[in-house]
């Protein structure tokens, strides 16, 4: 069992830029995948950004070039960090931890895109 606690939402203007954290603890395996997703009322969850366990990276059109994920397995952390952000990348942001045996989330931490 794998548990995630993120950090770092809150309300931004438009333009501006927002670093997300996600602390991971419990059986950790190597060969994991780590990820962020999305989620507004009334809509499915969807993928922001994810990283897998040997690094690459996958972003869909929305936020490719605006968004950048990182992880630090050393500290078992996970990071978004977020630019030129828009109104419409307001939602509920949950961290995501996937391995051959579990698939995890976290609580969620509310980013807010508002003037």
């Amino acid at each position: 069992q794998v548990q995630l606690v993120e950090s770092g939402g809150g309300l931004v203007q438009p333009g501006g830029s927002l670093r997300l954290s996600c602390a991971a603890s419990g059986s950790i395996l190597r060969s994991s995948a780590m990820g962020w997703y999305r989620q507004v009322p009334g809509k499915e969850r969807e993928l922001v950004a994810r990283v897998s366990s040997v690094g690459s990276t996958d972003y869909p059109d929305s936020v490719k070039g605006r968004f950048t994920i990182s992880r630090d397995t050393a500290k078992n952390m996970v990071y978004l960090q977020m630019t030129s952000l828009k109104p419409e990348d307001t939602a509920v942001y949950y961290c995501n931890y996937r391995d051959i045996l579990s698939n995890s989330w976290g609580q969620g931490t509310q980013v807010t895109v508002s003037s």
